[in-house]
């Protein structure tokens, strides 16, 4: 009985601020696809699902055959299914087919064009050998957005600290380095999603350069992906 590292792509058909989100195009290419070619490349995932409720989302699959796409069931794929169903339904699925055993966990988002399997793979190598039991993609907050900068105006118009004071802490060197998950990649040991969690508290955090970093949410994040897949191309260099 092989252990493996499941990695799942979920991209089901609803979407309230971008309809048939995960088939939109950028760089000429769907969301889902992008996802698809990521998991592809990564080297440490053994087998990879596209978990789906959409008819077109399973057409895009099969133009690849190193993966398999399989139907999610209408009641967990409304706006308010958590994310634990999909896979907790994806992994059983897959344990029931295959006779493997799922060990680990990798979810890989179609709103994060610009993953690469290299970025899979350094979340996945957190967790390898380690103590931790989860581990996600994250960047570093701007600057501009530090808590310690932001404030709330008074009725009079002064500013007062929202959650701390700034004490002239005004350069990025002064102030320390926040991360915020990007939702480009999660991972999990098994132990995690068996107590129905997606990652759990015990989580480290890989770290993606900003201009992979995008996710997307409403259309003017995708406007601003294909904007930047335009201008890497023009100047010649891959996202």
């Amino acid at each position: 009985m092989k252990r493996i590292k499941l990695g799942i792509i979920p991209a089901r058909a609803g979407s309230k601020r971008i309809p048939n989100k995960n088939t939109q195009l950028v760089g000429g290419k769907p969301l889902v696809a992008w996802a698809i070619e990521a998991a592809i490349a990564s080297k440490y995932v053994d087998l990879c699902v596209v978990s789906t409720d959409s008819a077109e989302v399973k057409d895009i699959s099969t133009q690849y055959p190193q993966l398999m796409a399989i139907q999610r069931p209408a009641e967990i794929s409304q706006d308010n299914s958590p994310a634990i169903d999909y896979v907790r339904h994806a992994v059983e699925f897959i344990e029931s087919q295959s006779g493997h055993v799922v060990d680990l966990v990798v979810i890989i988002q179609p709103t994060s064009p610009f993953t690469r399997g290299v970025d899979i793979d350094k979340t996945i190598d957190l967790l390898r050998d380690s103590q931790y039991s989860s581990a996600v993609s994250v960047v570093e907050l701007d600057h501009a957005i530090q808590p310690a900068k932001i404030k709330v105006m008074l009725a009079d118009g002064r500013l007062n600290a929202y959650i701390e004071k700034e004490n002239n802490r005004m350069a990025a060197h002064e102030l320390p380095r926040l991360f915020i998950r990007n939702g480009s990649v999660y991972a999990s040991k098994r132990s995690v999603i068996d107590e129905h969690k997606v990652i759990d508290e015990n989580c480290v955090g890989y770290i993606m350069p900003r201009e992979r970093s995008i996710d997307i949410n409403d259309p003017m994040d995708l406007e601003f992906a294909r904007f930047l897949y335009e201008k890497y191309e023009r100047a010649g260099a891959s996202t």
